[in-house]
């Protein structure tokens, strides 16, 4: 099933090429239905005024990789983020972040799922909760 749901949301990495996802420079390292790994090589333009990662593009990651581990515990190809809960730990600066999120609960077309961020180190960054609901898309 691995191979399955990593070859699925490769296709959809692939179809994103010119979405923000590519923007933000996203790289799907590894995927199943228990757990998605996405990175970021962040760079300085992915930082705020005062030097660290804006709090945007870390909260954008987890929101993707929550979307990605969503999809794919479904087997579905879309879905949307009803609310996201974030809580940021350490600033974090440019540098490889690697993002991993997995689903808490499922109930019927609705998803509760979690993802962290930590640098190369294993520093938190941050962690956040978010609930996305599964659509019909026509």
């Amino acid at each position: 099933m691995g191979e399955t749901t990593m070859n699925a949301l490769e296709q959809m990495v692939a179809r994103g090429q010119d979405s923000f996802w590519a923007y933000l420079g996203c790289e799907l390292v590894s995927a199943s239905k228990e757990e998605v790994v996405i990175a970021l090589d962040a760079r300085q333009h992915h930082t705020n005024s005062m030097g660290i990662i804006h709090g945007g593009v870390l909260t954008s990651l987890m929101d993707q990789a929550m979307g990605m581990i969503a999809t794919a515990a479904k087997n579905i190809d879309s879905c949307v983020t009803t609310d996201i809960n974030v809580h940021f730990m350490n600033a974090m600066v440019p540098g490889r972040l690697m993002v991993t999120a997995k689903v808490l609960h499922e109930a019927g077309r609705s998803l509760v799922t979690e993802a962290k961020i930590n640098d190369s180190e294993g520093t938190l960054a941050c962690m956040a909760t978010a609930t996305f609901r599964v659509v019909n898309r026509k």
